[in-house]
């Protein structure tokens, strides 16, 4: 049966108990995993401490953090203390982000992701074993570290993120886990075949990675309200977050992407979100009436290779979207 996650909301947030409430109202309805993603606002690693300190039974991930404002060494040791203060409940989720966010924020030589990302991974799972790291790359010489607290049992799933088919076999090859957003179903099962290609290319089983889908979704009475809130969200990731989901809707046919781009590029926002159709809409997300939602995500849950999906939320919903939104689709009876 396929898991239902939830993706804590990536906008700003009044307070970190406001995303420990977010994790607890999850948890109580059943849901498998509370992914955070590092963003523009606080720390992922400080938040998910306070959501382990005050949850029981929901797992805790990182979705993502990059693998260039950390070293790999310290990476290894926040998987470490995470999976201690979570009880077990932890999955690092890493990824290279984009160079608008690594360029321009960490102001870091962007380089080849792929190699930084696998590289990383590599340190990652040798600090976690709590042997002397030696290891010598392309980015990264490490000599004589080692974990000096107790060695996590288990050791933390580390999964990564990617969107191009290379990316994605890599994903296949090295990852415990491979997390991709801005897909339709369809170019979802194009992303499965990457990973079973690296599996084969690893001398893996692809049921040894975990592939987890976010969707963006709202499930509102109001159903306009919650289309036009998907469709500010769509157009902004296309337009304003670098080219990778632009690049990544173009591969799956959408030839009205890198207008939409170039739209958002150029301040014309009314004109890209003119550009994210009903169809789009229809083809990415999962937004309109509770009814409708519950039926979309569906469409996902019925791709064979999807193991989890992970209910995202546009970035301007407020928590009353928000909640709304996670106790529709809650996998158990909601407590509101």
């Amino acid at each position: 049966m396929t898991e239902r996650d939830v993706h804590l909301p990536v906008a700003a947030q009044p307070s970190v108990d406001s995303l420990v409430e977010y994790a607890q109202t999850a948890e109580a309805g059943g849901y498998d995993c509370a992914w955070l993603p590092e963003t523009w606002g606080r720390d992922a690693v400080t938040v998910l401490t306070s959501i382990a300190e005050r949850t029981d039974e929901i797992d805790l991930g990182s979705s993502i953090v990059n693998t260039y404002s950390r070293s790999p060494a310290l990476l290894g040791q926040t998987a470490a203390t995470l999976q201690e203060v979570s009880d077990g409940r932890f999955r690092l989720g890493l990824g290279p982000s984009g160079p608008v966010v690594i360029e321009n924020w960490h102001g870091i030589e962007y380089g080849n992701p792929l190699k930084r990302t696998r590289e990383t991974v590599d340190i990652v799972r040798a600090v976690l074993s709590g042997e002397p790291v030696e290891y010598d790359g392309d980015y990264f010489s490490l000599s004589g570290f080692r974990l000096r607290c107790e060695v996590p049992d288990p050791s933390p799933p580390v999964e990564v993120t990617g969107m191009g088919p290379k990316a994605v076999e890599l994903a296949g090859r090295f990852a415990d886990g491979w997390h991709g957003i801005m897909l339709t179903p369809e170019g979802v099962s194009d992303r499965i075949e990457d990973i079973e290609r690296g599996a084969d290319l690893g001398d893996r089983d692809p049921d040894d990675v975990q592939v987890t889908i976010g969707v963006t979704c709202c499930a509102l009475e109001d159903a306009d309200r919650a289309r036009d809130l998907a469709r500010q969200h769509t157009a902004f990731y296309i337009g304003g977050m670098g080219t990778f989901y632009r690049d990544a809707l173009e591969r799956q046919g959408y030839d009205e992407a890198p207008e939409i781009h170039d739209a958002w590029q150029a301040g014309d926002r009314e004109r890209a979100l003119e550009l994210v159709d009903e169809a789009i809409l229809d083809d990415l997300c999962a937004a309109g009436t509770p009814a409708e939602v519950r039926e979309q995500v569906e469409r996902y849950e019925a791709v064979d290779g999807i193991d989890a999906v992970a209910v995202s939320f546009p970035r301007e919903a407020d928590e009353a979207d928000v909640t709304q939104t996670m106790d529709v689709l809650a996998p158990a009876e909601s407590v509101h």
